[in-house]
């Protein structure tokens, strides 16, 4: 009988919410945690496992990088975390030295498997496994702006007291400063924002409106880290939701982290956009017809992830 296998490579705040995650939501048959801190991964598994029998039967260990062989998706976890004052790119010569000895070894074992960056600066850093691994770049992802995303949408449905699951908005570009909301796509419901907002006879300036739900998804994170330290719940049910659209062939539209190469004028870097995935990884990238200002800044963005590469420690 197939089963999936999701190996989860870092088992911090991060790495043990998705697996915790992936657990309840049944996406995988096995999960195999590895960390550097062996004892908190066997620590983490072992709490996990104590509950599938309420669930659904689930397999869940701690191992070593071989213990991951045969993964259908190894999720990258792992990685010097964000703290309270930094960005998402001063973060990137730190984890390069990592990825460059680790990406080898999870390739040695899951030659066929997708890759999974979580770990920020994940644009960076999914360019990074992409050139140290050797795997065609439709097997290597980044969760990219599906957690903005998803933060837009959220905050939209409260702003307008509606179904979040009837917002379709799309950040795009860098999942951090530079990332762009699409309000010229944004739909609610069927109507555009404009026409939702008209209808609503909201009392706020339109502008200042946008501009208030573009710094709330763009500082939520930092928002959240200087609260609680760091970033986990949302995040793992992100990448939960890649998952499972790998493993059930879902063919789901979602802004991943993934190479570009002449959409919006943007070659050879990864970054977010709308992209179609399924159970090879991603399938078609798709470029949205922007407005004049939107393709503008998703350009910047791209400028300033390509920059920040080339000056890493590859």
């Amino acid at each position: 009988m197939k089963t999936n296998k999701i190996s989860i490579i870092g088992t911090g705040n991060v790495g043990a919410a998705t697996a915790y995650t992936l657990m309840l939501q049944k996406v995988a048959s096995d999960i195999v945690l590895v960390d550097v801190n062996k004892q908190r991964a066997i620590g983490e598994a072992m709490d996990i496992y104590h509950g599938t029998s309420l669930v659904a039967p689930v397999e869940v260990v701690a191992g070593e990088i071989a213990d991951t062989k045969g993964s259908d998706i190894v999720i990258i976890a792992a990685g010097i975390g964000q703290k309270p004052g930094e960005t998402r790119l001063d973060l990137v010569n730190k984890n390069v030295a990592l990825y460059k000895e680790l990406i080898p070894q999870i390739v040695k074992y899951n030659p066929q498997a997708i890759l999974l960056v979580v770990s920020n600066p994940v644009d960076i850093l999914t360019q990074i496994a992409y050139e140290v691994s050797g795997l065609p770049k439709s097997k290597v992802i980044g969760s990219g702006t599906v957690l903005d995303t998803s933060r837009l949408r959220s905050s939209l449905a409260r702003e307008f007291n509606v179904d979040a699951r009837n917002v379709h908005a799309y950040v795009l570009g860098e999942h951090g400063d530079s990332e762009v909301v699409c309000w010229s796509r944004l739909l609610i419901g069927g109507l555009t924002f404009d026409e939702y907002y008209c209808q609503e006879k909201i009392k706020e300036n339109k502008q200042k409106f946008q501009e208030r739900l573009t710094n709330e998804t763009k500082h939520a994170a930092y928002e959240i880290i200087n609260k609680k330290g760091y970033t986990n719940y949302a995040i793992a049910v992100a990448v939960s939701r890649i998952c499972t659209a790998i493993l059930r062939d879902e063919r789901s539209i979602m802004t991943v982290s993934c190479q570009l190469n002449g959409e919006y004028g943007i070659k050879d870097t990864y970054l977010s956009t709308t992209a179609l995935v399924g159970r090879n990884g991603i399938l078609d990238v798709y470029e949205l017809p922007v407005s004049a200002s939107e393709l503008k800044a998703l350009q910047d963005s791209g400028k300033i992830l390509a920059d920040i590469f080339r000056q890493s420690n590859l």
